[in-house]
């Protein structure tokens, strides 16, 4: 089990950047951590870094997302390719800008309540059980709605997601892999989200149906090119 410590970030620090400050003192101003792919299961008490903006932590075995309320400075989290099954302990992460949770175990997009500044989203490729999709809580997705510009759901056995349609201010949307059947469907998700550019629909079934993408294109006058199928 590896824990990630003061102790710990401390031995990575790389003395020439101290100068000639206390260990105490070059961790209270850092601003960025990167301890990706270093089988950390654990996040210790970090408090001390309070100016933390940016912190690695992909591929790595974490479980559970845990003491990072201090972190109020955070704007960019990368916890791709963990084992997190549940999005909790995220509310105090007001500055919070990009949350990259892909290749975990989460079954339930939620638990982001209070998030205003959040612009992206990554939670693709969830290692779901057979036949389960993501899903989402609607509360979390109303919370996001002013926020929200970038959505990247792929590989998540989605079949429907009209319920996106309260994310007005979305702009690129992937959602590749998944199990989009229905052209009437994006037909009407696309008359809500007025600002989407940018749309990524590949390896779903919907791509099969004839004419699928003019009438897409059609229905949403900021497509055009930018609409991959």
């Amino acid at each position: 089990m590896v824990r990630l410590t003061l102790d710990l970030v401390a031995k990575n620090i790389n003395q020439r950047n101290r100068k000639e400050e206390s260990i105490t003192q070059y961790l209270k101003k850092i601003t960025h951590l990167n301890f990706s792919n270093r089988n950390i299961d654990i996040i210790d008490d970090l408090s001390v870094c309070k100016n933390l903006s940016v912190l690695y932590l992909y591929d790595n075995n974490i479980s559970q997302i845990n003491n990072l309320s201090f972190a109020t400075n955070l704007t960019h989290l990368y916890l791709q390719n963990n084992s997190i099954s549940c999005m909790e302990n995220l509310r105090s992460l007001r500055k919070l800008e990009k949350l990259y949770l892909g290749g975990n175990l989460i079954a339930v997009v939620e638990c982001l309540e209070g998030l205003d500044e959040l612009r992206e989203l990554h939670i693709e490729s969830q290692r779901l059980p057979l036949g389960e999709k993501l899903l989402f809580d609607p509360r979390t997705l109303q919370s996001l709605a002013n926020s929200l510009s970038i959505l990247n759901i792929s590989n998540n056995n989605i079949d429907e997601i009209r319920e996106l349609e309260v994310l007005e201010n979305l702009t690129q949307l992937i959602a590749v892999d998944n199990q989009l059947l229905h052209v009437k469907e994006l037909e009407l998700l696309l008359k809500k989200l007025s600002k989407l550019w940018k749309m990524n629909l590949n390896g779903n079934p919907v791509c099969l149906k004839p004419k699928y993408r003019d009438r897409l294109i059609v229905m949403s006058l900021s497509l055009g090119k930018n609409f991959y199928s």
